[in-house]
């Protein structure tokens, strides 16, 4: 996982870069979003890391596929992952250019991830709280996640807070056999 981010980080930077210096980070970040999703399918992301397929019927089948979603620089952004046979880590690229706009931008993204699912009110405190410990302005993704119990697990960049009741049996666990 590392490597792959390792690998992604010069592209995420010089998209970024470039959406800044065109004012296009939202675009970029949607595009680059779209192109993630596509290439969670398992058969194109065979079809982009497969040495034998033929790049320029890839691209023109992979822009295809894309069509009016990618325009301009992001399209050529694309054909350049596809030529370097970088298409794979747009994921990792897609996450890494949301990461640079959230710090350029002032805020922070929060991954929540909750047993049932969080009313209004609940995400109020849960933004209050994160905005309250990093001193930025906090956007929430909240998912449902039911192998957690009960509770919340929290993610802010490369901080944690597990406060499920699937986290604090494991660490309990880990307690009774130490």
């Amino acid at each position: 996982m590392a490597e792959l981010t390792t690998l992604a980080r010069p592209y995420a930077v010089a998209a970024y870069q470039r959406a800044k210096e065109t004012g296009t980070a939202a675009q970029w970040a949607d595009a680059l979003a779209f192109v993630a999703a596509v290439m969670d399918d398992p058969r194109i992301l065979a079809a982009a890391s497969n040495p034998k397929t033929q790049r320029e019927a890839f691209t023109r089948a992979f822009l295809d596929l894309c069509q009016g979603r990618l325009e301009g620089e992001t399209g050529n952004f694309v054909r350049l992952l596809i030529q370097n046979r970088r298409l794979g880590l747009a994921k990792h690229i897609a996450e890494q250019f949301r990461e640079y706009k959230a710090e350029d931008e002032g805020y922070v993204e929060v991954d929540v991830a909750s047993a049932y699912p969080l009313e209004e009110s609940e995400q109020s405190k849960v933004v209050a709280a994160v905005e309250g410990f990093l001193k930025k302005k906090a956007h929430l993704r909240v998912t449902v996640d039911a192998s957690l119990i009960g509770g919340v697990y929290i993610r802010a960049g490369d901080r944690v807070i597990d406060a499920s009741v699937r986290g604090q049996i494991e660490r309990l666990t880990k307690s009774l056999w130490n």
